[in-house]
């Protein structure tokens, strides 16, 4: 059983840059390791570091001044290959959601079994979120999963989003795949019993 997901309120960490690629989020030399533990302390690790290995200070998740749960990225988040690695890394590192316009597909379903929310919004939303936390980076956003609606408390502003009810269902009860199906057991086994007659 994972953490379950109802509402989340948080400060966000902004990240405006469009099509950023697996390969961004989790550099290939890191994918030798099988479980998904460790991830997040190489996240974005080439943004992160400079090629010396010294800390890069002019990058988000290095700047004090941004926290948070949440990450609101620029359009099209997640492109490139299909590595499961990136959202390894994205859950590892804290992230319960990430928002952007647009994710790519393979990604956007690899945050979801990884117990991260891919909140996808309209242009206009995103821009106004990246104006409010440049603007006060304690301001927070609500995500609203029972409702699945994420709102900018700062203005006010909601947005309804859309997800899959199988993988609703499995977030708000911190299910994976596996522990779905154990849930099920005893209906499969009473429908079994029923049908072998």
């Amino acid at each position: 059983m994972k953490q379950k997901f109802n509402i989340l309120t948080s400060t966000c960490i902004p990240l405006p840059l469009e099509n950023v690629d697996t390969d961004q989020i989790i550099p290939a030399r890191f994918l030798k390791a099988t479980t998904r533990e460790g991830f997040g302390e190489n996240l974005f690790r080439d943004w992160r570091y400079n090629p010396d290995g010294s800390v890069n200070k002019d990058f988000v998740l290095n700047d004090p001044t941004y926290s948070g749960e949440i990450l609101v990225a620029g359009k099209n988040f997640g492109s490139g290959s299909s590595r499961e690695h990136a959202a390894w890394a994205i859950a590892d590192y804290g992230f319960r959601v990430v928002v952007s316009s647009f994710f790519a597909d393979i990604h956007k379903n690899n945050e979801l079994n990884n117990f991260v929310l891919p909140v996808v919004v309209s242009e206009s939303f995103l821009k106004e979120l990246f104006d409010t936390i440049f603007a006060n980076p304690k301001a927070e956003v609500e995500v609203n999963l029972p409702e699945q609606t994420i709102t900018n408390k700062a203005t006010g502003r909601s947005e309804h989003f859309e997800i899959n009810a199988y993988k609703k269902h499995c977030l708000m009860n911190g299910l994976d795949d596996i522990d779905y199906l154990l849930s099920q057991k005893a209906e499969t086994e009473s429908w079994e019993q029923n049908h072998n007659r």
